[in-house]
């Protein structure tokens, strides 16, 4: 899968995504990641890509055509036109739904915003998703890009050691994950359960399946209509 990433702080982005996992991915193939500056497409001499808001205002609005042309330069060097998501507070909230669907893309263009926003046609012209990782504000959408694109890679086949961690983590059928125990066996007088001990694989599931709608209806209730 290919991410393209439009924002005016390139090395934000890439010095954050090319550790750990996503890392790993990268060297391995499985995931491209490129962080395409702005500022490189802008006309103005000294890098200007923002200006005051039409009909006053506070703050400076990112211009419609360094971003149009930073699209230009990506679909036409790639020879399609993928999703654009544009990362804002006001898009609808991500969720592991939304990673799942997007993980199906071969490409993916993710535009970060900075200042108050970015000029409205260029959401009319190149935008097809508006996506927030939460109801509150950031400086940039660089940070939701990369939480965004750390998602979305764990789906791809191959990016996890173990695909199971993909399919049965947090969140899997609407349900939080289960408790994790590992060794010692005890620890400050506290005992791993018995079940996680027997052997037993029906009953270690039946256990973390319990414990998993006993963590969500205590933990997030606002999930647990959606659990069948």
């Amino acid at each position: 899968m290919n991410f393209y990433i439009m924002t005016l702080f390139p090395d934000m982005v890439m010095q954050g995504l090319t550790t750990s996992i996503t890392g790993r991915a990268m060297q391995k193939k499985l995931i491209q990641i490129e962080a395409v500056n702005i500022r490189d497409y802008t006309t103005e001499k000294h890098g200007q890509v923002d200006d005051y808001p039409y009909g006053g205002g506070a703050g400076m609005v990112m211009q419609a055509e360094p971003i149009y042309r930073t699209w230009e330069a990506i679909t036409g060097r790639i020879g399609k036109r993928p999703r654009v998501v544009y990362m804002t507070p006001q898009g609808s909230v991500f969720h592991q739904g939304m990673a799942q669907e997007f993980a199906k893309e071969e490409d993916l263009i993710i535009l970060c915003g900075h200042y108050e926003g970015v000029d409205e046609r260029i959401l009319d012209l190149i935008v097809t998703d508006q996506v927030s990782i939460g109801d509150y504000v950031l400086t940039g959408g660089e940070l939701p890009a990369m939480v965004m694109v750390d998602c979305i890679s764990r789906l791809v086949p191959g990016v996890l050691n173990n695909q199971e961690s993909a399919e049965f983590e947090s969140f899997h059928e609407n349900l939080l994950e289960y408790p994790q125990y590992t060794r010692p066996e005890v620890f400050m007088g506290m005992r791993v359960p018995e079940v996680l001990l027997s052997g037993h694989h029906a009953r270690i599931d039946a256990w973390r399946q319990e414990q998993s709608v006993k963590r969500t209806k205590e933990r997030r209730p606002d999930l647990f209509p959606g659990v069948e």
